[in-house]
């Protein structure tokens, strides 16, 4: 009896030592415009999206509990056009913890005017979702695993310098054939501005790019990380990391990486340079007023101590 016990002690150990890739919190909400009285069917979308990205693995790499990705997925259901047949805005957030501290840093960011508003997907409760990359079942998993390895790949970029790349192929293939299977606005080459599911796989797949996704892994890796222990030479690493975004804008100021980029991290750049050298804040300030020339006046405070 010992011996069963033991064995199911190491087994519940190593199951819960090594889980999935992701820690998703999904939350359904529904829009001004959708009026019912049923609200089951959303309360399983919800339970049946966060088990579809948080039970699947998406990677050959072991996670420990702790070493699991935070994300936020927050869906509004914008109209019913039946009882299975939806359309859907959803906000995507992302973040990974930064060594030696409780802080955590925004990695993605699509919120607000950034928020994914072309989801269209027909769901039946309990309906099996299934996924294949190379042949897509439907627009709801499609979607989910889209952006899982969109968040998986940003975070690798973030701890090793271009460690995303193979899950950025698998969302633009993703993108790619959905795009032929479903169409919809979200997944077109062609929509101005520039700034939906396609366009983002192709901005972290593009040589054009590169030193944007470069610039990730300079940020934190070499700045955040390692801060706590020498602020300035971080703040030196951190605007290097700028040095490159500035690189990629000028290969291409409409890229979507960089607007969201910026989005993300523009609070957190403006606590990291209101202080150390002058002239590495007054570097750091003309390079973001010359990114996000809208927010000068907030990046201002970047030379004001």
């Amino acid at each position: 009896m010992k011996k069963v016990l033991c064995s199911l002690l190491v087994l519940f150990s190593l199951i819960t030592s090594y889980g999935q890739e992701l820690n998703a919190n999904v939350v359904v909400n529904l829009g001004p415009r959708v009026q019912t009285s049923e609200r089951a069917v959303f309360r399983d979308m919800e339970t049946a999206f966060s088990q579809f990205l948080n039970t699947r693995k998406w990677t050959n790499d072991n996670f420990s509990i702790e070493e699991r990705i935070d994300c936020n997925l927050v869906i509004t259901i914008e109209k019913m056009n039946s009882v299975s047949s939806f359309e859907a805005a959803v906000q995507i957030q992302s973040a990974r913890p930064i060594y030696n501290t409780n802080y955590e840093s925004i990695l993605l960011n699509m919120a607000q005017n950034y928020a994914d508003n072309n989801w269209n997907f027909d769901y039946v409760t309990s309906q099996p979702l299934e996924f294949n990359e190379n042949s897509l079942q439907n627009n709801i998993t499609a979607i989910l695993a889209y952006y899982a390895y969109i968040i998986i790949g940003i975070d690798y970029d973030s701890f090793s310098k271009f460690g995303g790349t193979q899950y950025f192929e698998k969302a633009r293939n993703i993108a790619n054939n959905a795009d032929q299977q479903f169409g919809g606005n979200g997944w077109k080459q062609f929509v101005s501005p520039p700034r939906n599911r396609y366009w983002l796989a192709e901005n972290l797949n593009s040589p054009q790019l590169q030193s944007a996704r470069e610039a990730m892994y300079d940020y934190h890796r070499l700045g955040l990380d390692t801060f706590d222990q020498s602020p300035d030479e971080s703040r030196k690493s951190i605007l290097d990391s700028l040095k490159k975004i500035r690189t990629a804008f000028q290969a291409n100021p409409n890229a979507y990486i960089i607007i969201l980029f910026l989005y993300a991290k523009s609070d957190e750049l403006i606590n990291i340079f209101s202080e150390g050298d002058l002239t590495v804040r007054r570097q750091a300030y003309e390079i973001l007023a010359q990114l996000q020339p809208t927010k000068t006046s907030d990046y201002q405070e970047i030379l004001s101590n």
